[in-house]
């Protein structure tokens, strides 16, 4: 095995249908334990927050994989956006799933329809998983009792990830395009970078589109092109 899989391959990997691999580490080593536990949650539903990219989604489909393998449903759990939810399809969501994904908690929802949606879930058995950027306890809802009850869903925060799952995401992201790359151009990455998930994603995406349209192998001189490219960009959507 060569140095650069040994990197690649010091953490856990959960593996998903999606053909892609969760890489396990201290920062969110309790969210997925969360998700494992399920069904003997200790209650109806449970949140997953954490930054853009940090993971959410593909622990969303884990936990629609293992609901699915554990009761024999015959497809996906719907994912369905917070912001999208409407009042008239509360109930017809609940006829037809009993376990829910829901994405990006937020306050720019129908309130009432969340109410309702939450109430049904906990009083006819249903489970429900939320994702979102924040905690629902810090999320300040006009709607008071949405929010008393939001207040008391279990919250797992994923955290800043450490170097040793950047350097395994990393390495993870360049070989889903094919792309082998050195332990000197992550280590490099590693001492340059912007600590977030997004930016790895970032940095791996600008790199590969830079070496196609300047026809370069991947190379520290490349990437610290990318990065400057990055640097440049006035979106202000990086991190």
């Amino acid at each position: 095995m060569s140095e650069t899989q040994q990197l690649a391959f010091t953490l856990p990997h959960r593996p998903a249908l999606d053909k892609e691999d969760f890489l396990i580490s201290p920062c969110n080593e309790e969210a997925v334990k969360a998700i494992d536990l399920w069904p003997r949650w200790d209650f109806f539903a449970l949140c997953i927050y954490g930054p853009e990219g940090c993971g959410k989604t593909h622990l969303a489909n884990v936990f629609s994989n293992r609901v699915s393998l554990l009761t024999n449903y015959p497809y996906k759990l719907p994912k369905i956006q917070a912001k999208n939810l409407k009042l008239e399809d509360v109930h017809e969501l609940f006829k037809q799933n009993p376990c829910l994904i829901v994405e990006d908690l937020s306050t720019d929802i129908n309130q009432e329809a969340m109410f309702h949606l939450y109430n049904l879930y906990r009083n006819e058995g249903g489970n429900i998983l939320f994702t979102s950027h924040e905690a629902p306890a810090r999320l300040h809802f006009t709607l008071k009792d949405l929010q008393s009850r939001l207040n008391i869903v279990p919250s797992i925060e994923i955290k800043a990830p450490d170097d040793n799952l950047l350097s395994g995401l990393l390495i993870k992201l360049f070989m889903d395009r094919q792309i082998n790359v050195s332990p000197e151009i992550i280590s490099f990455i590693l001492n340059n970078m912007q600590r977030s998930f997004s930016y790895a994603r970032k940095i791996v995406e600008e790199t590969d589109m830079l070496s196609l349209r300047l026809k370069r192998a991947v190379s520290i001189p490349l990437i610290k092109e990318a990065m400057k490219n990055l640097a440049d960009d006035s979106q202000g959507e990086l991190f």
